[in-house]
């Protein structure tokens, strides 16, 4: 090879080997870009939403007398539900601010403590019988305002700035006045707040006070509506795998059929909500709003993922499978219910468990059907008007209290640390049982 062919190949393979690097290089920087846009999406979402899972308690010296809750001692549960607790509460607040008289200035003094405070101070009285009579030290609810104040540490004696929380995080924005920033700053310093792990957030419904706002009603939706989908998706789907991959003859009409079957795995989701608005709602009447009507729409719509794994998972089992069996006189029920069915079991289960996420995720089929509803009660049968945190996620999202993005993004990461258990649970099984021919 003489000197000019040398050096062109040399020169080749350089400009070959920089490309590679350069190439290479993007890749890289590919990756890191996506990894950081990421952790900056679920920072974002963690610094937002964990305030959400605290919440804020203000002590009150709240009498629990017969003249103060206008009840005997010796009353059913349902008389002593009629009891005036807010009246003791209120009477609790004035003791505690003997100083504040005008009517104006009590009603903002009593807006520091949730309005739902009395109905905790009757389950507290329910369970508590023996407090009867006495004055009861009780940490009660904050209003969500206070409680957004005294969660982020703030100094409550300076100055109201005025302005947009996300411009300055630590400015003093608030609708409080400078009346209420005192009496607050007066129970801060006097040892009368607390910041505790947030029972109401996951043992409430919806409400309309965000310091009162839970995701219970919407947890119980989704597992209602996870449980229907299964329940009617999974049998179905892998009967038709296994038809399909294993009985039905090569054909057009066969050919059709798993052309369709592509097909449907890439419509839009809001397609089948507007096919159950139409078939199961208008027409078959079913209850509008309900998990049994979710869970047929999203069963539809999982139908295709899990049959295109399950046919994967399935044409996965080696042939000699097959023909050992055959060959020991095995029939093709046997055969595929005894070896190939087992030994495809993981795949299927993977798949499953992937198409329940994405369901699990979904929001646009159930808002066409109604599960946008504003659900307060927690739903006790897959027939009773439910929502599921997706769509919870989306109503809080469009509240203009601060307090609600607190519980967007925290309602967000409990969404999330679902589907991250699930898919998970989807790479153990298939880690676990899965076999290496």
């Amino acid at each position: 090879m003489s000197n000019e062919t040398t050096d062109l190949v040399r020169a080749t393979l350089k400009t070959r080997y920089r490309n590679e690097k350069i190439f290479k290089g993007f890749g890289v920087a590919a990756i890191v870009a996506s990894l950081g846009f990421l952790v900056l999406l679920l920072g974002s979402i963690l610094i937002k939403g964990y305030p959400a899972f605290q919440a804020t308690y203000i002590k009150l010296d709240v009498p629990l007398t017969a003249q103060a809750l206008d009840i005997e001692r010796d009353v059913s549960d349902a008389e002593l539900r009629q009891a005036s607790f807010n009246v003791a509460i209120r009477t609790a607040i004035r003791d505690r601010f003997p100083d504040v008289t005008k009517r104006g200035d009590l009603r903002k003094l009593y807006s520091l403590w949730s309005s739902g405070a009395e109905y905790s101070l009757a389950d507290y009285l329910q369970n508590n019988r023996e407090s009867f009579g006495e004055t009861v030290p009780l940490w009660i609810l904050a209003d969500d305002e206070a409680d957004a104040l005294i969660k982020r540490n703030l100094d409550l004696t300076q100055p109201i700035k005025r302005g947009k929380f996300k411009d300055d995080p630590d400015a003093l924005v608030t609708r409080l006045n400078d009346a209420q920033l005192g009496w607050l700053q007066d129970l801060k310093q006097a040892g009368d707040t607390d910041v505790r792990w947030s029972k109401t957030f996951f043992e409430n419904g919806n409400s309309r006070e965000a310091e009162q706002a839970g995701i219970r009603a919407a947890l119980i939706g989704s597992a209602y509506v996870l449980l229907i989908t299964f329940v009617l998706s999974f049998p179905v789907a892998v009967a038709a795998a296994i038809y399909l991959e294993e009985f039905a003859p090569q054909n057009r009409w066969t050919d059709i059929v798993e052309v369709n079957i592509n097909n449907l795995a890439a419509v839009p989701s809001i397609v089948f909500g507007l096919l159950g608005l139409a078939v199961f709602i208008n027409y078959l009447a079913l209850p509008r709003s309900a998990p049994l009507v979710g869970g047929i729409v999203l069963s539809l719509m999982t139908l295709p993922t899990i049959i295109i794994s399950s046919r994967a998972a399935l044409k996965s089992v080696p042939p000699s499978i097959r023909e050992a069996a055959r060959g020991l006189g095995a029939s093709p029920v046997q055969v595929i219910t005894h070896h190939v069915l087992p030994l495809a079991m993981p795949g299927i289960l993977t798949g499953t468990i992937i198409g329940l996420a994405q369901a699990l995720g979904e929001t646009a089929p159930l808002l066409m059907i109604g599960m946008v509803a504003f659900i307060v009660d927690i739903p006790q049968s897959v027939t009773d008007p439910s929502t599921v945190l997706p769509v919870q996620v989306f109503l809080w999202a469009d509240a203009p209290e601060r307090a609600f993005t607190e519980r967007t993004s925290g309602a967000i990461l409990v969404l999330l640390a679902f589907l991250i258990v699930m898919n998970l649970t989807a790479v153990i099984l298939r880690k676990r049982f899965e076999r290496r021919w």
